[in-house]
């Protein structure tokens, strides 16, 4: 038995095909990371940030039992030691750095565009001669849902390096809290108000 092929089902098959095509390429997609770089605005070159170093805000430990000078610092020096050694932490010989901030990308709806375009060239390409017009509408639409997919993908991969570089953050700076904490504490202990 000869069967025919019709005019909507060769359609109809070039439809699939180009769904498709789509959906292996959408699969192969991954999202770059977005490193600790920026770009130079016009040139296009990448330039990785340094990490920054911590700086806490400077402690001042005020006498209020009338300490004279000479027991002031005696009594800093040795809540130093101490609060270095509870800490594990030595402020003076330690630089701690700040890994340095993702870059952020707005959600400017260029994958969404892109995506439109892309499938209303694949959509026209594909279809027969007095089709064009309408292949290339299915193409955008699903392109458009697409890019679409790619952008909710790239701003989910955004929000989570944000919240990488925030516990980061909290994670370099929990030394030298630590440190000030105790420090604070034996100061206190031996009668001075910490300020700072």
């Amino acid at each position: 038995m000869n069967t025919l092929r019709t005019p909507t089902a060769v359609r109809l098959g070039k439809a699939l095909l180009l769904l498709g095509i789509f959906s292996t390429l959408t699969a192969c997609i991954v999202v770059p990371s977005r490193g600790p770089y920026h770009r130079y605005p016009h040139s296009g070159h990448r330039v990785v940030e340094a990490p920054k170093p911590v700086t806490a805000p400077p402690m001042y430990f005020v006498p209020e039992r009338g300490q004279p000078q000479t027991v002031q610092e005696r009594e800093r020096f040795e809540c130093y030691r101490w609060a270095s050694k509870e800490a594990r932490f030595d402020p003076g010989m330690t630089t701690t750095y700040l890994p340095a901030a993702p870059m952020r990308r707005n959600a400017d709806g260029i994958e969404v565009v892109s995506g439109a375009a892309t499938g209303a060239l694949v959509g026209a390409a594909v279809s027969s001669s007095g089709r064009s017009p309408e292949g290339a509408v299915i193409g955008a639409i699903f392109g458009a849902l697409l890019g679409a997919a790619s952008q909710d993908a790239r701003a989910r991969a955004d929000e989570q390096a944000q919240a990488r570089h925030a516990a980061a953050v909290q994670d370099a700076q929990a030394p030298m809290q630590s440190f000030r904490r105790a420090m604070s504490s034996c100061m206190e202990g031996r009668g001075y108000r910490v300020q700072g």
